[in-house]
């Protein structure tokens, strides 16, 4: 009986952590560039009692475990919104942008400039370019972001926002901020992925499939709670007819 509660229990701690990563991605359904994440859960089988004593043999438990949590690199919906520092990538590429934690990857394309003259993001992270940051002078207009990344103002060529990829986007891991890091070196996505100026690349999160999965994993949480009330009131009922039991 004990052990049906504590499998009970590690399922419940796992659709605890299901349900924390459906509330993520709910709340970020409306920011640029973010990457919905899923829940990844395998079976644990205990391992067999040593002993060679039991009359029964001995049954291997079933229990749930984390495998991961992973990311959805699909792309969001490509919206215009008219501003020219806006960008979206039109394939698997990432902006580098520059954090206080090192150099970050991210696909938030809505861009602007900031008091200090310097292109960031809507997070307020600097965008990097071939040559680190770019900046602008307080007389500067006519903005433009080309096709290849190259930043154009009516001073002319300004620089070339950094544009690269990974073979594997596993290897990529969530920093926080809609921004990722990578142990593995970037490559350069110039000739394989280009930026539309203009707009902007929108969540990829599926509010009514999250919503859908949010109702499940309710519904399998409190069934799971039933089940285990059950069964302690049956180890309740046992012990308090054991302890009826005349000596």
């Amino acid at each position: 009986m004990e052990n049906a509660l504590l499998i009970g229990l590690s399922r419940q701690m796992a659709l605890s952590r299901e349900l924390d990563v459906i509330a993520n991605n709910m709340a970020n359904s409306s920011t640029n560039g973010f990457k919905a994440r899923a829940s990844r859960f395998k079976e644990h089988l205990m391992p067999k009692a040593s002993a060679d004593t039991f009359p029964l043999a001995d049954r291997r438990l079933s229990y749930v475990i984390d495998d991961g949590n992973p990311v959805d690199f699909s792309v969001g919906n490509i919206e215009r919104t008219g501003s020219p520092l806006d960008v979206a990538i039109r394939g698997d590429g990432f902006l580098v942008v520059q954090t206080p934690a090192g150099e970050r990857y991210t696909r938030n394309g809505s861009l602007e400039i900031d008091a200090k003259g310097q292109l960031v993001n809507s997070d307020g992270f600097p965008v990097v370019g071939d040559s680190g940051p770019i900046a602008f002078g307080n007389t500067e207009t006519g903005f433009n972001i080309g096709a290849d990344g190259t930043v154009s103002s009516s001073l002319g060529q300004r620089g070339r926002l950094r544009l690269v990829r990974f073979a594997d986007p596993r290897t990529l891991k969530n920093e926080g901020a809609n921004t990722f890091s990578s142990t593995v070196a970037a490559e350069s996505a110039v000739n394989k992925s280009t930026l539309e100026s203009g707009t902007v690349e929108r969540s990829n999160v599926k509010p009514v499939l999250e919503m859908s999965r949010l109702i499940y994993v309710n519904r399998t949480y409190q069934s799971i709670a039933s089940l285990m009330q059950n069964m302690d009131q049956l180890r309740q009922t046992a012990i308090t007819r054991l302890a009826d039991v005349p000596a």
